[in-house]
């Protein structure tokens, strides 16, 4: 059983940087702990919070319950042949060191993801995607623990119904399941599957002075930081949980409708023959982009990111993002969805 603390401040354990206690705050290290934790009476009796990075949620006020943070670790090699690895992954394990373990070994095809905050557990409930490529495409399962039973479950890729930024652990089985593990499949050497189509990555590789046609995994991957520090504020100096809304994906028909207006309207393909349009686009030409209100705002250089400069109080900067929701469906007719878990 792990050990069960009182009266927790949440502030460490979340990227928005929020100042929220916890009535009870405990850390699961393996299954058998979970499994322990889910059939006790304390859990059984309070609300309860589950937290892997703490970079996907907003917390607006005092948790009245548990919070269980995922803190299993370790990495380990499931099958390999001449081509490609398997690896079982520990949920709690860092998203971003488990990538730059992967690329020091120059194991293929997560390169792209480098640099996401979270958690390993995180991404396949996330269904976490960059610059053209998500974790869906490598992942072949993941180990769960049910919460009302205490019963490990495992899941195949095709049984987590990964959609954008989706998967069954955020739909139809929400909440009933605490990932433990995530089992992926990466390339060693043939690399042939290199994505470097989608945002700067081909002008990035090309101003370092990398020949497109002589790509290493760590080349892509350090291009893929380097954009994204350019862009992105870290965390650690500036609260924030990422992009605070998905990009939302409309029919041919509204994009034409938004193009006869707005002539370079950015866009993409998305699933089902819909059109992404950039959500941060969206909010930079509704007039947000660089705002501030107080110690809270937008983004400076990427509207979609919300942002906490310090003692920013949580329910405020749900507030100013369900101002910005409004503006974006009076400006454009399209209803942008929250990517952030909001506590």
């Amino acid at each position: 059983m792990p050990t069960i603390q009182q009266n927790i401040d949440l502030l460490p354990y979340n990227t928005f940087k929020i100042q929220a206690s916890a009535k009870h705050f405990t850390e699961i290290r393996s299954e058998r702990e979970a499994i322990d934790l889910f059939t006790s009476e304390i859990f059984n009796t309070e609300k309860h919070l589950f937290l892997g990075g703490g970079s996907n949620i907003l917390l607006t006020k005092d948790f009245d319950g548990i919070v269980v943070r995922n803190a299993i670790k370790g990495v380990s090699v499931v099958s390999e042949n001449e081509s490609n690895i398997t690896l079982k992954v520990g949920a709690g394990e860092n998203w971003h060191d488990f990538v730059c373990y992967c690329v020091d070994k120059n194991y293929g095809g997560i390169e792209n993801l480098s640099l996401i905050p979270g958690t390993v557990g995180a991404a396949p409930m996330q269904n976490i995607g960059a610059y053209g490529v998500e974790i869906k495409e490598s992942i072949d399962y993941v180990e769960a623990i049910q919460i009302n039973t205490g019963k490990k479950v495992i899941f195949s890729k095709e049984q987590c119904e990964f959609g954008y930024r989706e998967s069954i652990f955020k739909q139809k089985v929400r909440d009933q399941y605490f990932i433990s593990s995530v089992t992926l499949t990466l390339t060693k050497d043939n690399h042939h599957h290199f994505n470097i189509t989608y945002g700067a990555i081909a002008d990035t590789l090309t101003s370092q002075g990398h020949d497109l046609k002589a790509l290493t995994v760590k080349k892509i991957s350090d291009a893929v930081i380097a954009i994204r520090q350019s862009k992105l504020p870290d965390p650690k100096v500036i609260g924030n949980a990422g992009s605070f809304f998905k990009n939302p994906s409309v029919s041919e028909d509204i994009f034409v409708l938004i193009k006869q207006s707005y002539v370079n309207v950015p866009s993409f393909p998305g699933e089902n023959g819909l059109i992404k349009i950039p959500g941060g686009w969206l909010i930079e030409q509704s007039g947000w982009k660089g705002k501030t209100f107080d110690n809270i705002g937008v983004h400076k250089q990427q509207a979609l990111v919300l942002v906490n400069y310090g003692g920013g109080n949580g329910e405020k900067i749900w507030e100013l993002a369900m101002e910005i929701q409004k503006s974006v469906r009076e400006k454009f007719n399209i209803i942008l969805h929250p990517e952030v878990n909001v506590i």
